[in-house]
């Protein structure tokens, strides 16, 4: 009789963000590769007011994921939210080149209402690494 592997699938075991200093995909890039990961202030990366272009993906569920950056640091100012798998080459198109100072990511859609959670209690959702200086 013949074995039938099963694969799991992590729930956010695909995800990937990749950051570009500059439009197009290029200059510096910073790649995450985690299920869930919120920055705190981008300053732990040299990377504050530095985002000009990004790639996020969720291999396994390309709906699930929403990536929100913020103006300001502890998730504070105006933002910014994409949800679903996508690339974004410049973001001058959005009004949002070199603003990033804090994101999100998970891998799951967050609800508006979620993030202004995120927003009042300055902190990460449950479940997310929160980098911080």
């Amino acid at each position: 009789m013949k074995k039938t592997s099963v694969r799991q699938i992590v729930p956010g075991r695909g995800l990937r963000l990749e950051l570009f200093e500059d439009a197009f995909f290029s200059g510096r890039r910073i790649l995450f590769r985690r299920a869930g990961v919120a920055v705190r202030d981008a300053r732990a990366f040299e990377f504050n007011d530095l985002l000009s272009s990004f790639r996020v993906r969720n291999r396994f569920s390309p709906a699930n994921v929403t990536l929100v950056l913020f103006r300001d640091v502890n998730y504070q100012g105006d933002f910014r939210v994409f949800r679903g798998s996508q690339e974004v080459t410049n973001l001058t198109n959005i009004g949002f080149n070199d603003e990033m100072s804090s994101f999100v990511l998970v891998a799951r859609r967050l609800t508006n209402e979620q993030i202004r959670r995120i927003q009042s209690l300055q902190r990460a959702p449950l479940n997310v690494l929160e980098i911080s200086i």
